[in-house]
């Protein structure tokens, strides 16, 4: 499974959605999807520019956890 940790740096550094989403261009209803890990597909260059507006790398951002075996 991969996780989405947006909410949790956003949290951390005390920035909302809207500071986001005016920091790096990207539409607010993009940042939410990526906020309540909704999206489906993640845009390469959406995630540049969260790093750079964040200062971080893209592993403080996204996370794979293993499927648990049947």
């Amino acid at each position: 499974m991969i996780r989405i940790l947006l909410s949790a740096k956003l949290g951390e550094i005390r920035w909302t959605q809207a500071d986001l989403a005016r920091a790096t261009g990207i539409r607010p209803n993009t940042i939410n999807e990526l906020y309540h890990e909704l999206a489906e597909r993640v845009n390469l260059s959406h995630l540049d520019l969260i790093c750079e507006a964040l200062n971080c790398e893209l592993d403080e951002l996204i996370v794979r956890i293993p499927n648990k075996k049947l």
